[in-house]
């Protein structure tokens, strides 16, 4: 019988989850757990940028430290999210257009229409979180993002040829609060439109652990969501959510970049929780 494959699956979560998903893998690697050598690493959104991080060669200990200790100028820029308006705009979308692609391109045309800063000055930002701002050679990174004008996801990988920030960058783009993205003429959504996980993408892997700081929004994609929910009822797939340690540290806003360090430690310490489950599922 030849090896189990292996998939890791970051999903989004705001700069928060960025913190909380680096600092847990941080902890399961003290622990003794190393889950970066998955055969193939899926990032949406935060988890775009985690995904990105971690195959770049950077040790994980400079990661988190990067989130937990800070140094110098933070590149990020801080932003108040009105939760009320934003769900009152995503409900009249979803109130108005069928769940699925539909939904998508029509949060796409939102987002499009959305006044936000530069994509110039939000690449700045992505720039800066990426140790490296190549693809990394010999590894499988797929980062999911949406066309904003037709609603259809894309995964991007290094055979695309697309820039890496640029990517991210899409990936990361909240649809009202940062800017699409432009590649190749086309303008790029937050994956997370699509899927928080986005784990049905990996139902062909033996073995799946996911970190999902966020739960799906069910309502985007009915289809999506079913397929999603039969990898992860499977025995051999483990999906680790922020225990409530972590969910305090993320706070009412968790694109605020205030969360990074809470959330960085809460993460590592989260970590000791599930060690011994991940290791028994990564060594299945």
């Amino acid at each position: 019988m030849g090896a189990k494959s292996r998939a890791l699956v970051l999903g989004g979560g705001g700069v928060a989850g960025i913190a909380w998903e680096t600092g847990l893998l941080f902890g399961l690697a003290e622990a003794g757990v190393d889950v970066l050598d998955a055969d193939v690493i899926v990032g949406t959104s935060a988890g775009s940028a985690v995904a990105a991080q971690v195959t770049s060669g950077a040790p994980l200990a400079e990661l988190h430290d990067r989130h937990a200790f800070p140094t110098g100028e933070s590149a990020e820029i801080p932003v108040e999210v009105d939760l009320e308006k934003m769900v009152a705009d995503w409900t009249s979308l979803m109130s108005q257009t069928e769940p699925g692609q539909e939904l998508r391109a029509a949060i796409g045309r939102f987002a499009l229409a959305s006044s936000t800063v530069p994509e110039r000055r939000r690449r700045e930002v992505i720039e800066a979180r990426l140790p490296e701002r190549k693809w990394p050679t010999g590894r499988d990174l797929r980062i999911v993002t949406v066309d904003a004008s037709t609603g259809e996801e894309r995964v991007f990988t290094a055979e695309d040829g697309a820039d890496l920030v640029d990517v991210v960058a899409g990936s990361c783009a909240v649809p009202g609060i940062w800017p699409p993205m432009t590649i190749d003429g086309r303008r790029y959504i937050d994956g997370g439109v699509r899927s928080s996980t986005n784990v049905d993408l990996v139902a062909d892997y033996d073995i799946v652990l996911v970190l999902a700081p966020v739960e799906d929004l069910t309502v985007l994609d009915p289809d999506v969501d079913k397929a999603s929910k039969k990898v992860l009822k499977r025995k051999n797939t483990l999906a680790i959510r922020p225990d409530e340690d972590s969910l305090a540290a993320f706070g009412a806003n968790p694109l605020d970049p205030a969360t990074a360090r809470p959330a960085a430690q809460a993460g590592r310490a989260q970590a000791a929780a599930v060690a011994d489950d991940v290791r028994s599922l990564w060594e299945a």
